[in-house]
Parts: C-alpha cells; structure tokens; sequence
C-alpha cells in the first residue's frame, strides 16, 4: 500500500515522504481500515515537527482522523492509532475508538467530523455550558477547529462573534452563520467586540489560538464569563494573570477532549449521537474547503500549518464518496 511516513522530525512538506509499505497489522482490541477520507489537523503538522503531546515511534504515519471502511464494508470514523495514521491507504485503529459515519455526510465531510466538533461540543456543552441566548466569541472563526465552534454555537441558540484574520476569511465567517466578524488585520478586535456587545464583552470565549488572541479574551470576558483553553495555533502559551480574573469575575476552562477517551468514553458516544442528530438536521456540516489526493497529502499538511486555510482540506482517497 501507499502510505506517507515521517523518518525525522521537521516541516511537514520537508519530512513526510509518500512510500509503498507493508498494510498494517491490527494489535489486540484494534481493527485494520481501508482510508476512504482522511482530514488535515493543526496536529499532523505538530506531530512532524515532534512537538505534539504524543510522539509516536519513527518512522510514523500522520493523519489523526479519518473516515475508512471496516472489513465488513461498513463506512465508520475513527482516530487511528499511531504509528498507522490516515495519510495512507489503510489504517490501524482501537476498536473502542471506531463510530459509525453520519449517513448525511460525504466520506471527506464525516472524516471532518470528529475531533474538531467534539471538541467544539465537549468544550461549549460540557466545560463552559453555554446556554441559549449567551453571546459567544470565537476566534479563528473560519479556520477547521473555529469554523465547528461556530457552527454548534448557533445551533445552541447563541450569538456567534467571528474573529478572523483577512477579507476572504471574514466571508466565510459570515457564511457559517456568524452574528458579527471582526477582522483582526483592520479593526480593533476589543473595541469592535465591545461596541457588539454594548461593553459587556462575551459569556463564552472559545480560543484555539493563544497568545494575542488570550490577550484580548481576558479583556473582554463578560461577567461570569468562561474562556475556554483550547490549542496554541499562535505558537505562543500565555501566562494569565489570575488577580486579573479573580477581580472580573471570569473562569479559565481548559479542555483536553482526547482525556474523555480514556475517562469518560460514554460521553464521547454520547457526543457524537448528537453531532450525528444535529448532521442529520442539517444544523452543522463540516466545511471542506478544498478536497486532494494522496499524493498531496505532505503540501495540505504544510498548508494548515501556516494557517493558509479555511474550514478543513480533506485528503480524499480513490473511489471515495
């Protein structure tokens, strides 16, 4: 099988190289699937660099979420298991991890599903429980983790604040349903929130992005207000001032939603049956930008990581859906 795997830590583009492999050998509790779609996360680029919380063996296979298709011919999504990650014809997977496809998505479009809306949900439902009616600000908005928040942020019955950087990625905030988009390359991203916001700031600020972007959510936290902790995309982990908090009144939420996988599996079907229903509704679609082949897979990878994106690309394998 054809199969991309990283030999040294480094760029994504400079490390992964595209070789015929032996098909992988399931281990106890795992299952062997054929890749039908796999998704480019923000995490692939970091697990090439080696700065990823989990640094599998070398030489590996990126790819940490894919939609396949089990030996039995049923179509699932799951987290394959490294070193047998997505970026290749077939993949490893625990068995536990393995969820059935939403029938109302396409193979690229269910690949995109998983940790970016589980995340989004467990972060927005389970940490910070956003209610109905709540103003939400969510930075990165057009970007694949921001773009889900955003999504199951309306669906919840919020007003979304897109923060987004550039014209192109504020129409696409606008098309995913945001009340507001604020483009931090032209406008004051706190001045802008407050005027939305008549001063008050946001109830819920979702930030997978760090460094200035943290800056400001501390700013503009409302009352009773939760930040949630997501990722680091900026490169930069801020140090919060916590007198600073203590005297606004807000909470600092992290969110680890891998952890749920070896706490609370429950949830994580739970989570799921109801990204599954709220799919179903139309309520929430992942947004696949832009669709490539295998053989593309190493330059999508560096794409992510520079942050040249919108929504998710999908590395759609030959006679997906």
């Amino acid at each position: 099988m054809q199969a991309w795997q990283v030999h040294e830590n480094g760029e994504p583009d400079e490390v992964m190289r595209l070789a015929e492999t032996a098909r992988p050998t399931p281990g106890d509790g795992q299952v062997l699937l054929r890749v039908r779609a796999a998704n480019v996360n923000f995490p692939d680029a970091l697990l090439c660099r080696g700065q990823y919380q989990v640094r599998p063996p070398l030489p590996f296979t990126p790819g940490v979420e894919i939609c396949g298709e089990t030996e039995d011919g049923r179509r699932v999504i799951a987290t394959p298991a490294l070193p047998y990650g997505g970026f290749a014809e077939y993949a490893v997977a625990d068995e536990a991890a393995v969820l059935p496809a939403p029938e109302a998505l396409d193979d690229a479009e269910a690949a995109a599903l998983h940790i970016g809306y589980q995340t989004g949900w467990f972060g927005l439902h389970r940490r910070a429980r956003l209610e109905a009616g709540e103003t939400l600000l969510v930075h990165a908005a057009a970007g694949g983790v921001g773009s889900a928040a955003v999504q199951l942020g309306k669906a919840a019955g919020a007003t979304v604040i897109g923060v987004v950087g550039g014209a192109g990625k504020a129409a696409v905030a606008r098309e995913l349903g945001c009340d507001v988009v604020v483009d931090r390359r032209t406008e004051d991203v706190v001045a802008a929130v407050k005027e939305a916001t008549g001063g008050r700031g946001a109830d819920v600020i979702y930030d997978p992005v760090g460094g200035e972007a943290y800056a400001q959510s501390a700013k503009l936290a409302a009352f009773e207000g939760r930040i949630l902790v997501v990722g680091f995309a900026s490169g930069t982990i801020p140090t919060p001032a916590l007198n600073h908090a203590l005297v606004k009144n807000y909470s600092i939420v992290g969110l680890h939603w891998g952890l749920y996988n070896t706490k609370n599996p429950k949830l994580v079907l739970r989570c799921h049956e109801e990204l599954t229903a709220l799919a179903a509704r139309g309520a929430i679609r992942p947004l696949v930008s832009e669709r490539v082949p295998l053989a593309a897979a190493a330059g999508a990878v560096r794409k992510v990581a520079d942050g040249r994106t919108t929504g998710r690309i999908a590395v759609v394998l030959e006679g997906a859906a």
